[in-house]
């Protein structure tokens, strides 16, 4: 296989993967090409708040891409399901570099109605990829300009079409009557679904959930990148067609592999996490203001945007009556330093006072 062909597949493989991989193989099969790109691509009804002009892949802007992994499309899920695992990725070609930022599924987040804070996993559950978009932008102040998702049965027909991946499994448990032992194992579909999905039996839970997310999402783009011939691409591409989505173009998909290959060079991930609390009797994941604003920093200098020396509050949160800051997030700064700034009432008009924001209270959709 030529080195451009390589270059589209990692590349998808790395992007569309929020548990793996949406990847193209073998452009001889040109045609099937084509009419999977059909049926994968769908169009955010949204537009990022944070640009004037739009980001043009074409002429190798730094952009961004929300990856989703949607509970659900295995074990009879067959919902609109919640996000469950949510990276944001910045691609820099002129840096040279990647960055992946794994967000936890328990941050308390603005559901960006006037009145709702509640896990941001559901804002896809809430409102489809555009809330979702949307929420993680208001979140980390940065344009999200692209999305792809796939759900859990994507994740477990992308690992047998590649042949297994190897992982070294620091914990032996069983989920759902599947035993994955520890040690240097092989995991096939269904094993490598338990392995990325498990969290109840890792002392860190949902933190060492998405560390073996990355893992696989790794593991797969080695695979594909390691295949010299077109003997699997079929599978590959059945696996992508029925469970992704994704609002990137073939156009698209073709100029990054010819403008953004040496962005793929380094790759970068961080964990944005932060202290887990009981808020009305549901469970939350609270972030620091110098936490989130480190975050923010590193995707803006990716984005080749502006840092920002403080974290904007809306006015009406910046008086917390949960014990946190702005109700969403807790001063973990270590220099005494107010890190955060108010932002103009104007412009943020649809809110009410802070007395009238609600945190939902929801059942959990754990597993």
């Amino acid at each position: 296989m030529r080195l451009y062909q390589k270059i589209v597949i990692g590349i998808l493989g790395i992007l569309a993967a929020v548990v793996i991989g949406f990847t193209i193989y073998g452009m001889r099969a040109f045609d099937d090409i084509n009419d999977v790109i059909d049926n994968i691509s769908q169009a955010a009804n949204r537009k990022t708040k944070k640009r004037d002009v739009a980001v043009s892949i074409e002429d190798r802007d730094p952009f961004s891409i929300l990856l989703l992994g949607i509970d659900t499309g295995a074990l009879g899920r067959t919902d609109q399901g919640r996000s469950d695992s949510m990276m944001v990725v910045t691609v820099n070609p002129e840096k040279k570099e990647s960055t992946i930022v794994s967000l936890d599924r328990d941050i308390l987040a603005d559901m960006l109605d006037g009145v709702t804070f509640d896990k941001l996993n559901h804002a896809y559950a809430y409102g489809g990829v555009e809330l979702a978009m949307d929420a993680v932008e208001k979140l980390l102040d940065i344009p999200i300009d692209h999305y792809v998702t796939i759900n859990m049965q994507g994740m477990r027909d992308l690992i047998d079409a590649v042949g297994g991946i190897e992982v070294n499994n620091k914990i032996d448990f069983t989920l759902e009557k599947v035993h994955v032992p520890a040690g240097k194992i092989t995991l096939d579909g269904k094993t490598g679904l338990a392995y990325a999905r498990m969290r109840y039996d890792d002392p860190e839970g949902d933190i060492g959930r998405q560390r073996r997310q990355r893992e696989v999402v790794t593991k797969i783009v080695q695979k594909v990148l390691s295949l010299d011939g077109v003997s699997n691409y079929q599978n590959i591409l059945k696996a992508v067609e029925k469970n992704s989505k994704t609002d990137l173009t073939w156009n698209d998909m073709l100029d990054i592999a010819t403008n953004y290959y040496p962005a793929f060079t380094t790759i970068n991930q961080h964990q944005l996490e932060g202290n887990g609390q009981m808020v009305n009797g549901v469970y939350y994941q609270i972030l620091g203001i110098t936490e989130l604003l480190n975050a923010q920093n590193i995707l803006k200098e990716q984005l080749e945007l502006p840092t920002s020396k403080t974290l904007e509050i809306d006015s009406q949160f910046q008086y917390s009556y949960n014990g946190y800051i702005g109700n969403q997030f807790y001063d973990d700064s270590v220099d005494g330093v107010d890190h955060t700034s108010v932002a103009d009432p104007e412009d943020e008009p649809y809110y009410e006072t802070s007395e009238n924001i609600e945190i939902e209270e929801t059942t959990d959709f754990a597993y």
